[in-house]
């Protein structure tokens, strides 16, 4: 059995193996391949049985040209670059790596938020270039400190890492409001549910946590940032197109939104005319929140379990049964 691994680098640039996956058949990993190259593409999958892919998409062109393949897995829990009705008519499993994340994206948001309320970075780098060692004072700060005790934090999207964001905002003093179509006892456990207009009104920090769907696209807009509290703080490490950038960026320039904690944008990697990047008090980061290793060995080790159980005649994860 061929497999062939399509965009490999970001999983794995080096500090994992993939000698599990050459294990269960012939291995081919290529670091990148282009993305709008569809007959590179087809020629790297040739005639592998078992295709890997991160962002490389796989669509219906990609498949009709490519008849060997019998199961797609995809290094991420977002499967949106597969053509997945295509798939499912040719009777090809797509399946992803769901919950590997769960801790480290929770983790990111409130250091993105963390990064906002004291500027680490910023002061560590004005002391190495001298200014604490001139300075008059015993101390100094180039920005409003901001002590998160007593505030209220609201999350958009209470699944199992809105829940690990609110719980470590609960550990620091923070009030947790919900807002989510399906409501959790785990959930109510952490934070108290609401509707999304109170959520906006009572929150002077709004965190980012839900999936990518019609209904959130653009969640964040002049019209719901109007009803936010002025000097509120926004984080998303979710999906770029939740926030409809131009109206982010111009709600930062005019101080109705405080600041803005970005790991995530519309079009990745990040385009040199995006308003965020010219825009005040935005800190903005490389989609690195799922990013530590032990999330990435979680990516390999379940990607190796789905082919396992494909192999085996009963694919796990699967996302277009």
């Amino acid at each position: 059995m061929k497999i062939v691994v399509l965009d490999g680098y970001t999983e794995n640039p080096g500090d994992l193996s993939w000698d599990g996956l050459a294990a269960l058949g012939e291995l081919t990993v290529y670091d990148r391949t282009p993305l709008s190259d569809t007959a590179e593409i087809i020629r790297r999958i040739g005639d592998a049985e078992v295709v890997f892919t991160n962002k490389t998409p796989l669509t219906r062109e990609v498949l009709d040209a490519c008849p060997s393949v019998k199961f797609i897995s995809v290094l991420a829990t977002g499967y949106n670059i597969v053509d997945t009705a295509a798939a499912k008519e040719k009777g090809i499993p797509v399946t992803n790596v769901p919950a590997y994340g769960t801790a480290s994206v929770g983790q990111f948001a409130i250091a993105l938020l963390l990064e906002i309320c004291h500027h680490v970075a910023h002061h560590d780098k004005a002391v190495h270039e001298g200014r604490w060692a001139s300075c008059p004072d015993f101390c100094f700060w180039d920005y409003p400190l901001i002590e998160l005790d007593g505030k209220t934090i609201g999350i958009i999207g209470f699944g199992r890492i809105g829940q690990t964001t609110g719980k470590i905002a609960s550990a620091l003093g923070m009030r947790v409001l919900a807002y989510d179509t399906y409501q959790s006892e785990s959930g109510k456990a952490i934070g108290t549910y609401t509707d999304l207009d109170t959520l906006l009104k009572e929150s002077d920090v709004i965190a980012l946590h839900c999936p990518l769907f019609p209904a959130t696209e653009r969640i964040i807009n002049k019209d719901t940032i109007a009803k936010m509290k002025d000097g509120v703080i926004l984080l998303n490490n979710s999906r770029g197109p939740l926030v409809d950038e131009q109206d982010l960026a111009d709600a930062l320039n005019a101080g109705k939104v405080a600041a803005a904690g970005l790991d995530v944008v519309s079009t990745e990697p990040i385009r040199s005319d995006n308003p965020l990047l010219t825009a005040k008090n935005c800190i903005i980061t490389p989609h690195i929140s799922w990013a530590p290793k032990e999330s990435r060995q979680r990516i390999m080790d379940c990607a190796i379990e789905n082919v396992k159980a494909y192999l085996n005649g009963a694919p796990v994860n699967v996302v277009n049964r």
